[in-house]
């Protein structure tokens, strides 16, 4: 499909440079809307009077018509499904293409004791990788991002978001990375916490 994703925050460019390489790289192109400070957020209408903006999402035509928006609470992640089938609406053609192109085949859940559901920009995810490495525990990571039904799995345990990191250990489903309640699953004592 011919679309085009771009992240735009009230931050200054150093600041943006820096959470990207926090999250360890992102896919898309991060825009600074600092200065004059959040003109952009302001003229779509999502401009707070602390200064900084709602966290929102705009699906945009080729024409430049607003065709979707959804403006939701910083902590909860956007629908991905929603969004494609948004997209499918706005070029139905393209999207027929684009899921026979990228159908995949059910896969069943892996064979494992430590199942992490993950995306590659998650910082929680990053320190779950390392937490499991440093116990020696082995682990199967699923990218939710890659894997749609892996996605739905998650949602439906994390009341309707794409909470990430995700466990299933030993079938316990343990949504976010709290260390506390993964070191006990895993049967680590206390002090092995850390």
């Amino acid at each position: 499909m011919q679309t085009q994703v771009l992240g735009l925050s009230v931050d200054s460019v150093p600041c943006l440079k820096a959470w990207a390489e926090s999250l360890g790289g992102i896919t898309y192109p991060l825009l600074s809307d600092f200065y004059p400070h959040g003109k952009v957020a302001e003229m779509y209408g999502v401009l707070r009077p602390e200064g900084y903006s709602e966290r929102a999402i705009f699906v945009i035509d080729k024409q430049g018509i607003i065709r979707y928006v959804d403006v939701h609470d910083i902590n909860e992640q956007p629908d991905n499904d929603l969004l494609f089938r948004v997209l499918a609406e706005i070029d139905p053609e393209a999207a027929a293409r684009f899921s026979a192109q990228t159908s995949v085949p059910t896969t069943p859940e892996p064979a494992a004791d430590v199942i992490m559901y993950c995306t590659p920009w998650c910082p929680g995810c990053r320190l779950a990788r390392e937490f499991l490495s440093k116990h020696n525990i082995p682990f199967v990571e699923i990218d939710i991002n890659r894997d749609r039904e892996a996605a739905a799995k998650v949602r439906a345990w994390a009341n309707g978001n794409e909470t990430t990191p995700t466990f299933n250990i030993k079938g316990q489903i343990i949504v976010n990375f709290d260390r506390e309640k993964v070191a006990k699953a895993l049967g680590l004592p206390p002090w092995e916490m850390w």
